[in-house]
């Protein structure tokens, strides 16, 4: 019994010690969402932002490979909109443009009944989070975004894209801090699955794939990495 009181007293502690941490991490940490104006400004940083990460080279780039701190790999086709997902025992051919054309399997074996379903569902989430960590600058045009232009406390201009449709969380936006030139240093998010608005997460170790494509292979925010692994792109 006093075994029992000892464990519980320790969860307890534990707890009101994740809570102060928590809310000192809020209070030190969280932003209220930037006021940026949208007009030629914001788009002509925008073109300049996509000119300086080679978006040309980007849109005729059909393979991209990829894994996320060595836990999720990825082969994407983006002619063919298809994408291997692999994790654990589990692969997942996914079919991008109809979900349910894609092929499931565990350990080599193909799944036709569940956990089919189940793992498109998880296939599908992963390649939306780790495919945006690794093209987010490419998408800064597409359709249901909505670009700003914000003066920072500094002087310099950034670009704020806030995406109003598609992907798992629509109403995400993301501060794009910018070189002079134009290549991204860092963006900070105000995402739905992050409580804390305006966390900031560097965007590093950029490689030149053999379509002359930047990518990066390296994000660092508060105590996390991510390893974006042996980034490639190639046709």
């Amino acid at each position: 019994m006093k075994i029992i009181k000892n464990i519980l007293k320790f969860l307890f502690v534990l707890a009101a010690v994740l809570a102060v941490i928590s809310a000192v991490v809020y209070f030190v940490y969280n932003e209220p969402l930037p006021v940026g104006k949208e007009g030629k400004e914001a788009e002509a940083l925008a073109q300049k932002m996509l000119k300086a990460i080679n978006y040309t080279n980007y849109t005729k780039t059909r393979f991209i490979e990829w894994s996320v701190n060595n836990k999720h790999f990825y082969k994407w086709d983006k002619e063919k909109h298809r994408a291997d997902v692999k994790w654990d025992e589990n692969l997942v051919k996914l079919n991008l443009k109809n979900y349910s054309k894609s092929e499931v399997f565990i350990d080599g074996v193909k799944m036709h009944t569940e956990p089919r379903e189940e793992l498109i569902e998880k296939a599908v989430n992963y390649f939306n989070n780790d495919s945006f960590w690794l093209v987010a600058p490419f998408k800064i045009m597409d359709k249901g975004t909505v670009r700003k232009l914000v003066k920072l406390d500094n002087g310099e201009e950034a670009l704020l894209v806030t995406y109003t449709q598609g992907g798992n969380t629509p109403g995400d936006s993301y501060l794009w801090k910018l070189k002079s030139n134009g290549f991204p240093e860092s963006y900070k998010m105000w995402a739905q699955i992050i409580p804390i608005g305006g966390m900031e997460a560097s965007w590093d170790d950029w490689k030149v794939t053999e379509t002359t494509t930047y990518l990066p292979s390296k994000h660092k925010f508060l105590f996390f990495t991510l390893d974006m692994g042996d980034v490639k792109g190639y046709n």
